[in-house]
């Protein structure tokens, strides 16, 4: 499993906390060290849609420019600004198979994890 985030995001430090308190073993991609990948961010829109993960609530979509927003209608259109600026990625980001998840919701987690 693979949980992608930003270390000192509070969402992605909640959902860590909760996975090493169920001792759910996982690998953590640093979106600032490593980046994300267009072909990850392609699998990601064929399994939930791009819209699902640009986070338009996030401070730093609130700082880019309103051409550019403007611009983002399609998933080709949103794979650039996704990789320049990891922090407009929904977060956390948890892969486990089939399952795939974005952003904290303890009773989803209990649902997959604990079941």
């Amino acid at each position: 499993m693979t949980v992608y985030g930003i270390p000192n995001c509070d969402t992605v430090k909640k959902a860590l906390t909760w996975l090493k308190a169920n001792h759910i073993d996982f690998e953590f991609h640093d979106f600032k060290k490593l980046g994300v990948s267009a072909k990850k961010l392609k699998e990601w829109n064929k399994k939930a849609g791009y819209e699902k993960f640009l986070n338009k609530k996030s401070s730093v979509w609130k700082d880019v420019d309103e051409r550019v927003k403007e611009s983002i209608v399609t998933a080709d259109a949103a794979f650039p600004l996704l990789q320049e600026k990891t922090s407009i990625i929904k977060r956390p980001v948890i892969e486990d198979g089939k399952f795939l998840f974005f952003g904290f919701d303890e009773q989803a987690y209990k649902e997959h994890f604990l079941k």
